[in-house]
């Protein structure tokens, strides 16, 4: 199939919906401090397959980067996940999500594509992690690090909106329920899909919605 292609009126919609945000910083100096990439890029397939509800022409058009981590990593291999890492010293959080972006999935972008940040999540394995909200547009090619990805999908933004989205589940251990976003016929577990979550309120829908008190499943715990 063709490729769909990016539409200037979503990448204005998210500017101002993040400019109108006031994103909360978690401060901890006992828990270690990572970046992650919310990098949206065109489909590469028709998304009308989902038989998903739809906001606008253009959003159907749009895709956020995820990959399935490597399965030979020490944790949390094969599961999903947003481009991203720690922060090394000297960095700042658009910095590291730049960097990972290309460390990991081989994609090369700058300050001048980034639109904003969205609120600190605090995981359960002991790091803040801070998102990043970044225009990749059209032409991305990815070239994914074996050492880290196992594979790169372009999931439509629209797949995010579906009715059944996000799924609340109750676990003895917390008072609050796990998050998370159903894909297809599976699904994204908390943290990834709490950070997802927030994009799909705040970014295509105006809500500043939050979600740091959204639990993770016992597996994201280690």
């Amino acid at each position: 199939m063709n490729n769909l292609r990016l539409n200037d009126n979503l990448k204005a919609t998210i500017q101002a919906q993040l400019d109108s945000f006031e994103p909360i910083s978690h401060q901890n100096d006992a828990l270690k401090r990572a970046a992650v990439a919310l990098t949206l890029v065109n489909c590469q397939h028709n998304p009308k397959v989902y038989d998903i509800p739809y906001q606008n022409e253009w959003q159907m058009d749009a895709a956020l980067v995820l990959t399935r981590r490597a399965t030979k990593m020490r944790k949390h291999a094969g599961q999903w996940a947003l481009p991203g890492g720690r922060i090394e010293a000297g960095e700042t959080a658009v910095q590291a999500a730049l960097r990972e972006m290309e460390e990991e999935v081989g994609v090369s972008l700058g300050d001048q594509d980034v639109l904003g940040r969205l609120d600190d999540f605090t995981t359960r394995s002991g790091y803040i992690m801070t998102p990043i909200v970044i225009w990749g547009g059209n032409n991305i090619s990815f070239q994914p690090n074996p050492d880290e990805v196992h594979s790169v999908y372009r999931i439509p933004v629209n797949e995010f909106m579906r009715k059944d989205s996000p799924m609340l589940e109750s676990i003895p251990q917390s008072n609050n329920p796990v998050l998370l976003m159903p894909v297809g016929n599976s699904w994204i577990a908390a943290p990834t899909a709490a950070i997802i979550y927030q994009f799909r309120e705040l970014c295509i829908l105006g809500k500043h919605t939050r979600v740091a008190h959204f639990e993770q499943p016992l597996f994201a715990w280690k």
